[in-house]
């Protein structure tokens, strides 16, 4: 059987399980569609959450931009995985013990105004589509490859799986597809690591292989990559070149980002009691480590094969001749996300660091799916993790646009336009609102800002500015008011927003093509690293404004009490 039919049979697969389970578990209330109606069991949302937080920046391109940018870039592993520490100890108990479906629908009952609720609104759809776009472009470059059709098409067939699922399913189609996906993607992602850990180390443990040596020199295997990185003029793998001010910042606007992205916080609302909500964080923290032990040997292992790709003869100094090119070179210059450009006519791939020299270019985020085809390995395990990269971006992607329905629908359409819609009409809204989402968010993903894993870093930066602030203002200070939580959301995310702008030339303003992340505006604080600056500002303008206005009132100062009292950890008390 050939490689195209059997990737089409693999996803194929997939795809006709995921719209089976939506079917299965479709939506007949406004209940289920946002919450699940609130009956998921602890450790299958701990499963859920994992599928809908590894999203296609995590399984596509997290690994690619570890492999070409080494220790600068473990600020992604460490900003993702110690802010979903954050979430579950700091805000997941106390949100699923206030018992309202949206985030929005908290913000707007905490800070005791509409408006609030209406600016959190924004924030979420500003974040959340902005997020969308990263995982749109992993369905367009996974489908371009395995599917061969243009990465356009393979955006729209991605669009039309995830409308089949998401709209009919809502949180609860949504939350058993992505229990498959999970099982899909964490086999698809491990799999071929183990068998080039295997292959380059010997040990079957992807995680331990980084440490191990390296069965063609006998040194280490960072070490050997440190080696050939600096015989091509590249920079060393293993040493920081970033300043430290901004891994610091990106770090921190990972972390806090993670834990102000709504699409996640809302799987907490899916348990049925509060202690559930604890659990099923402990549970997704398990999966999601999984993933992220294997990411970094991954990246590696990745460049190493790339580069003894190019250099076969074991020496930097005979490069392979571009006739000679293997086929998956061949395959994803199809989808022009590997170009060679011969500069010297030599008829040779020369791999250098010099960007004047250079002659090939390979796109971060093919890394990982190109990985085993670079590696030899069997057709079944390409196909798999053809499967396992669709699987991540779709599962994601249907926890934003469900986010983002769930705004509209509920906070926007039935909490400020018309509070008296059915739940039959909310219902219908929700699921237009969605169809609408997902039309924008293709549309966006054929033109995003970046690689997968920087454009959702993009996204956590405006969540961290925005909404994560308010959250924690809104649980844990009796003090800020509703004018202050309005003025600092608009704050954070309106000076993050217009720093992004800048950085990416999104603006219609003179000279400002003359900022970069190369050359930043401000100190060496890159775009992507802006949103815990704005989460700064949102806390400190939220502070001077509240105590320069009205206080809080004294209801608002008991449900605030109310929600930090640690009891209610068993049914009795829960909403």
């Amino acid at each position: 059987m050939d490689q195209f039919t059997l990737n089409l049979l693999v996803v194929g697969a997939t795809f006709a399980l995921y719209i089976g389970i939506a079917i299965w578990a479709r939506a007949g209330s406004t209940s289920e569609f946002y919450a699940a109606g609130r009956g998921v069991h602890p450790v299958m949302n701990g499963m859920a959450t994992g599928a809908d937080w590894m999203s296609a920046a995590s399984f596509i391109s997290m690994a690619g931009i570890i492999a070409f940018g080494g220790y600068d870039t473990s600020a992604y592993l460490m900003g993702w995985t110690g802010g979903y520490v954050l979430l579950a100890m700091l805000l997941a108990p106390y949100l699923r013990k206030f018992g309202k479906f949206t985030v929005p629908e908290f913000i707007g009952d905490r800070f005791y105004s509409p408006t609030a609720r209406l600016v959190a609104v924004i924030c979420l759809i500003v974040a959340s589509v902005t997020y969308v776009i990263g995982q749109m472009t992993g369905v367009g470059v996974a489908f371009s490859r395995f599917l061969e059709v243009s990465n356009a098409t393979g955006l729209y067939i991605g669009a039309a799986i995830v409308f089949l699922y998401a709209v009919l399913g809502g949180m609860k189609g949504i939350t058993y597809t992505q229990v498959a996906q999970y099982v899909v993607l964490i086999i698809a992602y491990t799999i071929p690591a183990v068998f080039i850990s295997l292959q380059l180390t010997g040990n079957p443990i992807p995680g331990l292989g980084l440490f191990s040596s390296d069965v063609t020199t006998g040194e280490p295997i960072l070490s050997t990559l440190n080696g050939l990185l600096a015989d091509l003029g590249f920079a060393s793998y293993t040493e920081q070149h970033d300043t430290t001010l901004n891994m610091f910042l990106f770090t921190m606007s990972l972390m806090i980002g993670t834990a102000g992205l709504p699409h996640v916080i809302v799987r907490f609302f899916t348990v049925p009691k509060v202690s559930d909500a604890r659990s099923s964080a402990g549970w997704a923290l398990v999966f999601i480590a999984l993933l992220y032990l294997t990411a970094p040997a991954v990246g590696a292992m990745a460049r190493m094969n790339l580069i003894n790709t190019v250099y076969p003869n074991g020496t930097t100094e005979a490069p392979l001749a571009y006739d000679a090119r293997p086929d998956w070179v061949s395959n994803w210059e199809k989808t022009g996300l590997l170009t060679f450009d011969d500069k010297n006519g030599d008829g040779l791939i020369n791999y250098v660091g010099d960007a004047g020299a250079n002659e090939l270019d390979v796109n971060r985020d093919i890394m990982v799916l190109a990985n085993p085809e670079i590696a030899q390995l069997p057709g079944w395990v390409i196909a798999l993790i053809a499967a396992g990269g669709l699987a991540a971006a779709l599962s994601t992607a249907a926890g934003l646009l469900l986010a983002i329905s769930s705004a509209v629908s509920h906070d926007l359409i039935k909490g400020r336009l018309n509070p008296a819609i059915s739940e039959k009409n909310e219902l219908l809204a929700a699921r237009v609102s969605m169809a609408v989402a997902i039309v924008v968010a293709t549309y966006l993903g054929l033109n995003p800002p970046g690689f997968a894993a920087q454009t959702v870093a993009l996204a956590f930066g405006l969540a961290a500015s925005s909404i994560f602030p308010a959250l924690m203002m809104g649980i844990f200070s009796k003090t800020i008011n509703n004018k202050g939580a309005v003025a600092g959301m608009l704050a954070g995310l309106g000076i993050t927003l217009l720093y992004i702008f800048l950085h990416k030339g999104w603006f219609f303003i003179p000279n400002t093509n003359s900022f970069t992340d190369a050359d930043p505006l401000l100190l060496s604080i890159k775009s992507t690293s802006f949103g815990a600056i704005g989460a700064l500002i949102n806390f400190v303008v939220a502070y001077f404004v509240s105590k320069s206005t009205g206080a809080v009132p004294a209801h608002v100062v008991e449900l605030v009490e109310s929600i930090r009292i640690p009891r209610g950890a068993g049914s009795a008390q829960d909403h």
